[in-house]
């Protein structure tokens, strides 16, 4: 059963990865750089700010930062704990694979890159939720969008994306959930 889900996943990673072509790869660069997004996050706290104020906010960029610390770190500790070798990595894959990312990691179970964007997707658009109901729509297709870069440049099979991108909802829930628990603890 593992092995049959396994060569699935591959499957559809190189079916997935295929449909690029040269003139998409330059965007699918942009979209998997980690700082494109700077822009957005720098937006999403200046939001927070306006509706809640600079306390809420600090509090609230120490929480991130714990998130985004926890994500990573965990996403580092399920890497070396799984060892999957990486599609650009993986003998019978990595000849097949259009592999446009910079650089190729050695293990990639699960996407960081999938975790930390949907943990801030989560994140952001629930604490912002009161104000614009339709953000965390958007933040969340966002996410997608980022998710999918890492199939494109060759660097993740889907169920690397899949599960990283539940371990960062999960994340982006608890960590809400913390922080609205220190605001009415703490500035309330």
């Amino acid at each position: 059963m593992i092995d049959q889900l396994i060569e699935l996943d591959k499957s559809l990673f190189l079916y997935l990865n295929n449909l690029g072509n040269e003139t998409w790869d330059g965007l699918w660069l942009v979209i998997t750089n980690k700082l494109t997004f700077i822009p957005l996050y720098a937006f999403l706290l200046f939001l927070i700010f306006k509706k809640f104020g600079w306390k809420p906010l600090l509090l609230m960029v120490l929480v991130i930062a714990a998130m985004i610390t926890f994500t990573d770190q965990i996403t580092n500790v399920f890497k070396d704990g799984f060892m999957r070798t990486r599609p650009c990595r993986a003998d019978g894959v990595s000849d097949l694979t259009r592999f446009v990312a910079e650089r190729c990691g050695k293990y990639g179970f699960f996407s960081g890159h999938s975790s930390n964007s949907m943990a801030a997707a989560v994140f952001g658009g629930l604490v912002l939720r009161p104000y614009f109901r339709r953000l965390i729509f958007i933040l969340l297709f966002w996410s997608f969008v980022v998710a999918y870069s890492r199939i494109y440049v060759g660097v993740h099979y889907p169920l690397d994306i899949i599960c990283g991108m539940a371990f960062g909802a999960l994340s982006g829930f608890l960590f809400y959930r913390l922080s609205q628990y220190l605001i009415k603890r703490y500035l309330t």
